[in-house]
């Protein structure tokens, strides 16, 4: 019995380590993502959700855009704000609930 817990706690400590680690190697920030990346508030956005204009980037976000979203929210990020993503998509973290941008990931051609 003692045996099993402690695998088991080692499974779920190895898992919790990986939680915001995305297939590609890079992570977010534990400032920007609470949560695992199933349950998380972190996701890749589409391309589409996003546009640059002269001041910065506009993100709109519909229903399916972000596992959080339930309705349509548009939040505006200035440039230089951004953080670099470690792939070549759009990821935004939405926290403490889905009215509220937390972090915003550009690739870093994106800008």
């Amino acid at each position: 019995m003692v045996r099993e817990f402690a695998f088991a706690a080692a499974v779920l400590a190895s898992l919790t380590a990986d939680a915001h680690t995305m297939v590609t190697g890079w992570a977010y920030p534990p400032a920007c993502c609470r949560g695992s990346e199933l349950g998380g508030d972190c996701e890749r956005i589409p391309d589409a959700s996003v546009s640059k204009g002269r001041r910065g980037f506009s993100i709109t976000l519909r229903p399916g855009d972000h596992h959080l979203v339930t309705r349509e929210h548009r939040f505006q990020i200035p440039y230089g704000d951004e953080i670099p993503s470690g792939d070549s998509d759009y990821h935004i973290c939405l926290h403490p609930t889905e009215h509220h941008m937390n972090c915003f990931f550009a690739p870093p051609d994106g800008v």
